[in-house]
């Protein structure tokens, strides 16, 4: 080391200090300027999308009048927009979807409806509106679909009618869009021959609303469930059956498919006797079975806390909430009187007389404002059982069809990854995990216990019933890139929803900055690659109720969930004895498309958090909680029982009512 002319060791001389300032301050120039230019491509607005025009050759003659589509991506046509029942607006708020109404001259099929009334979500598709928050309206009972293009006079008839899609979108039953370009329907038609349908259905407590007032003006018992955006879907399905065929689908060949609360819809679709009949397959992404039992979604305003479970606001304490927002009486005691003062029709005239927007602001979250917190869906003993869905299904007494069940490995990174007692995030793009290795331990766990709740049991149920037509995947690819140093495929990795912009070609996830973020260069060609092979399994399946090797016969097989029970052996009787064959869903560095075994059960993921080293009784007591304390049976005794050495002592974060 050199010495400067006082000669002491290490200092710079001054006649060099210039040359490395001068360096250091090009390279700290260079690494701002290449930041900047990433921020400013990656919040650069969207282009907007064009206008259709209008194609003769996509007209289509229904029962209801004629519609006139548009020439869509990939060779095909669409038609968006397409009313699937009546607007459900005053009278009809919280009624059971009624037919549309038919029209006389050719309707243009070219704008997709608007989105239904909801809190805006920067990953539904759904923008905010105005300053308020809140994005759609109430007149949303709208459909999409897209079908190779043909000539009106080479629509296919018969045995060539094409197999149909219906996509059910997430959200939580609260946000969501089926007109959001993230679930454009035109590659996944276009390349595998299908038709895909998406719609919108009623969100939140316009959508899930269970009261005794409701119950008494119920016309049939369908109508009494208070489950009115499910009965939005079972109507877009009856839409499908009565009207795809003149856009060339086999109305005997609808597969239905959703993500996350849409895969929950999926599983609850199956267990409605009104959707028997209406589909031949079914695929759920990313799904679970949740519901809240009558009594949690109704509720009293007597309840203590008030109208608080752990589901969300029960129904008789929002209409007190509501009378006190709207300034009726002075305070909650006045409201309960009120309420219980009114006749049944006089409380719906009320409550339908006031706006949306103010209903849905007294379901907002308290810890969690942009969120909306009620129970659903309702198991009301009519169009859902009452009984554990999981008991249901492992009698057999379900719509019995070809399923295909998956979970993505990192599904809880998407919500750690904004949590900010897990992450620090400064100018929204900024982000730091706290501690790395809590970060993935929770991470593995929460997701974990997805993959059990919306795979393992589900499967392991319907297969114990005897029906073996039951598939399963876990997507795992996760190749995105840095985002400011920050490395998105260790945050967010392979996290929930993100097997969709691949699964449609569009890789889109309804937000421009977001979509940037994750779908830069990096990973391109393996993306792609992935996208593919995804829509010949799922388009295979929609043809054949099995994937196979996908539509063109190239794929590794996929086995079904209990392909390796031989043919002389009984059918598991419980869950645990069950097997668990599942397709990976990876990029060829990360082992591609292969087949898996899954040893994942709730027995197991105890045993993981228990034998967790470096944490010691508290961190496993507090890890347990938030794991489980969000199902079914969950309480005080619960917890003291749970794993090796229990929690008795241990304070409870996340208490029941």
């Amino acid at each position: 080391m050199e010495q400067d002319k006082e000669g002491k060791e290490g200092v710079v001389p001054r006649s060099r200090r210039p040359i490395w300032l001068g360096a250091a301050a090009i390279l700290v120039l260079i690494g701002l300027l290449a930041a900047a230019l990433q921020i400013r491509s990656i919040f650069a607005p969207a282009p907007p999308r064009p206008t259709p025009v209008a194609d003769v050759s996509s007209e289509r003659l229904l029962a209801l009048g004629s519609v006139l589509g548009f020439a869509a991506a990939h060779d095909t046509h669409a038609w968006v927009g397409l009313p699937f029942a009546q607007p459900p607006v005053d009278a009809l708020r919280w009624r059971a979807p009624r037919p549309p109404a038919a029209w006389g001259d050719t309707r243009d099929a070219l704008t997709v409806g608007a989105p239904c009334l909801q809190l805006a979500s920067k990953l539904g598709g759904v923008p905010a509106e105005d300053e308020s928050g809140f994005a759609g309206q109430e007149d949303c009972l709208y459909l999409n679909v897209w079908a190779p293009r043909r000539e009106v006079d080479a629509v296919p008839t018969g045995a060539a009618r094409w197999p149909v899609m219906v996509f059910v979108h997430g959200g939580g039953n609260n946000v969501g869009f089926g007109g959001s370009a993230m679930y454009d329907g035109a590659q996944l038609a276009g390349r595998e021959n299908v038709i895909v349908v998406t719609f919108n259905y009623r969100l939140g407590p316009l959508g899930w609303l269970s009261h005794p007032a409701l119950r008494a003006e119920a016309e049939n018992g369908l109508e009494a469930s208070g489950n009115f955006g499910l009965l939005d879907q079972i109507r877009a399905l009856e839409w499908v059956a009565a009207h795809i065929e003149e856009f060339g689908g086999d109305p005997g060949n609808v597969t239905i498919f959703g993500e996350s609360a849409g895969g929950l819809d999926v599983y609850a679709l199956m267990l409605a006797d009104a959707a028997n009949g209406l589909f031949d397959r079914a695929i759920v992404q990313s799904g679970a079975l949740s519901s809240a039992s009558r009594n949690e979604a109704e509720n009293g305003a007597s309840a203590l806390p008030p109208g608080a479970t752990s589901k969300g606001l029960g129904s008789g304490e929002a209409v007190v909430e509501l009378l006190v927002s709207a300034g009726v009486v002075p305070d909650r005691e006045a409201a309960k009187g009120y309420a219980d003062a009114l006749s049944p029709a006089d409380l719906l005239d009320w409550l339908r007389g006031r706006p949306g927007r103010e209903i849905l602001d007294v379901y907002r979250s308290t810890p969690d404002p942009q969120r909306l917190a009620l129970p659903k869906p309702i198991r009301d003993g009519v169009l859902l059982p009452t009984e554990p869905w999981l008991e249901r299904f492992r009698a057999g007494r379900f719509n019995v069809v070809p399923l295909i069940a998956g979970i993505n490995r990192d599904e809880e990174k998407l919500y750690l990854s904004q949590d900010l007692d897990h992450v620090d995030r400064r100018f929204g793009v900024l982000y730091r995990v706290r501690d790395e290795e809590d970060f993935e331990r929770r991470a593995r766990a929460l997701s974990d216990f997805w993959a059990v709740r919306g795979v393992v049991e589900p499967a392991n149920a319907i297969v114990a019933s005897g029906h073996r037509d039951v598939f399963a995947y876990r997507f795992e690819w996760d190749e995105l890139p840095a985002l400011l140093g920050t490395d998105l495929s260790r945050l967010i990795g392979a996290a929930h929803g993100l097997e969709l912009p691949l699964l449609f070609g569009t890789f889109d996830v309804g937000d421009p900055f977001f979509s940037r973020v994750l779908y830069a260069d990096v990973g391109r060609e393996s993306r792609e690659r992935l996208s593919l092979a995804m829509m010949s399994y799922w388009a295979e399946f929609a043809r054949s109720g099995n994937p196979g090797r996908g539509g063109q016969g190239d794929q590794p097989q996929w086995l079904s969930w209990s392909e390796d029970v031989g043919p002389d052996e009984v059918p598991p009787k419980t869950t645990a004895e069950a097997p668990g064959r599942f397709l990976h869903l990876d990029s060829p560095d990360a082992g591609g498309l292969r087949m898996g075994y899954t040893p994942l059960s709730r027995e197991a993921l105890v045993t993981a958090i228990d034998s967790a080293e470096g944490l010691d009784q508290d961190a496993k007591c507090e890890l347990f909680e938030a794991v489980f304390h969000e199902e079914e049976g969950w309480s005080d005794a619960a917890f003291i029982r749970i794993g090796r050495d229990g929690c008795r002592g241990v304070p409870r974060r996340y208490p029941k009512d």
